[in-house]
């Protein structure tokens, strides 16, 4: 069996980011493990989604990403889906700084719109409104 188990996230402020995910995307504290007197690791979750809060040991050796993210190799973002994009990004007032749109990509889904946000350390969060899987999805060819 294999199911999905968490995402690492390494931070230079735990506590403000586990309060942003906590606050704004329905987290709550599944586990926290002393390692020293000054560091830690917390996990929090939503659902069945963990993260695994890290502090960091070192500056952010590239530029922080942008719009939706990175174009390199590696995770690109995390993403939420809401019932409406406009009141969740009014909910989070100043900490929602948004990095693109709103966008909308009914031409794709209808009623599909995104907005990506930054949290704490400058990470890539979308958030989506009316997301729904395609329907008799052709198979991948290997």
């Amino acid at each position: 069996m294999l199911k999905f188990s968490h995402i690492g996230v390494s931070c230079s402020d735990i506590k403000k980011t586990e309060q942003f995910y906590t606050k704004h995307f329905g987290f709550s504290r599944a586990r926290f493990i002393p390692l020293s007197e000054d560091d830690y690791i917390v996990y929090i979750k939503c659902g069945s989604v963990y993260l695994e809060l890290f502090k960091s040991q070192s500056e952010r050796p590239i530029p922080q990403p942008d719009n939706d993210g990175q174009n390199y190799p590696g995770w690109r973002h995390l993403a939420f889906q809401v019932d409406d994009i406009e009141k969740k990004i009014t909910e989070m007032g100043d900490e929602a700084v948004v990095s693109l749109g709103p966008l909308d990509f009914s031409s794709f889904i209808p009623g599909w719109r995104t907005v990506w946000v930054k949290d704490p350390d400058g990470n890539i969060i979308e958030i989506s409104q009316g997301y729904t899987d395609e329907k008799n999805t052709p198979n991948l060819v290997i």
